[in-house]
């Protein structure tokens, strides 16, 4: 990804965090799915450089993750209270695609030489899922089920044979951008806490392109 890329991504990322200090206005969800679609854009155009088959395929499967992300922003930009349910859908779906296409997972032996990371992450998990529990009523499945998968994408970044440092960082951004939306949709309200969602998500998806794209380089 080059710094124009860069450029353009940041100036699209944060016209629409700033944005959101004056929500509702007409056509949000158009303003905040145009830096998801140019990392579509990016991607694709990494892709078409690919030669070897197993990489372009995995390519995909990343795609359809940026492709289903870019639908649960409009979803839950557009009714975000009606349609959180199949926002929420959407981001599951991503990630399994995430998930896909950081396979195979080769460095999962060091799972008995780093348990830190396991604890870190699941006990953080629990810890939030603990603070939803009792605000979430009939979505105590579909959150409890999103939850599980967001965690197996972040510590498929580290474990995956593709990990690197911006996978990493995307994985813990991510966990950090959704416990957001849970503890102000389920727990307490956070002031201002579309911003901090957004920039923590917008960081999120470009950290797992930009370190995507550098591990299909790096395995060329």
């Amino acid at each position: 990804m080059n710094k124009n890329n860069t450029l353009v991504f940041i100036t699209l990322a944060f016209g629409f965090i700033l944005s959101t200090l004056f929500k509702p206005y007409p056509l949000s969800w158009a303003v905040k799915i145009l830096p998801i679609l140019l990392l579509i854009a990016i991607t694709w155009q990494h892709t078409k450089r690919l030669t070897a088959p197993e990489q372009s395929n995995s390519t995909y499967y990343f795609l359809f993750g940026l492709l289903f992300s870019a639908c649960g922003d409009f979803l839950l930009d557009y009714n975000t209270h009606d349609w959180f349910i199949f926002g929420l859908g959407a981001f599951f779906i991503a990630h399994i695609c995430y998930l896909i296409s950081l396979k195979p997972f080769n460095n999962l032996p060091i799972v008995n030489k780093k348990p830190l990371i396991l604890t870190t992450y699941v006990g953080f998990a629990a810890l939030m899922f603990i603070l939803f529990i009792d605000g979430l009523g009939e979505l105590f499945i579909p959150v409890l089920a999103y939850m599980v998968v967001l965690l197996l994408m972040a510590l498929a970044t580290v474990f995956s044979h593709r990990s690197t440092l911006w996978l990493v960082l995307g994985g813990i951004s991510f966990v950090l951008s959704d416990s957001l939306i849970g503890f102000d949709k389920f727990n307490s309200a956070i002031l201002h806490s579309q911003l901090w969602v957004m920039a923590t998500y917008y960081f999120a998806q470009y950290a797992l392109v930009k370190g995507y794209l550098l591990s299909l380089d790096k395995n060329k």
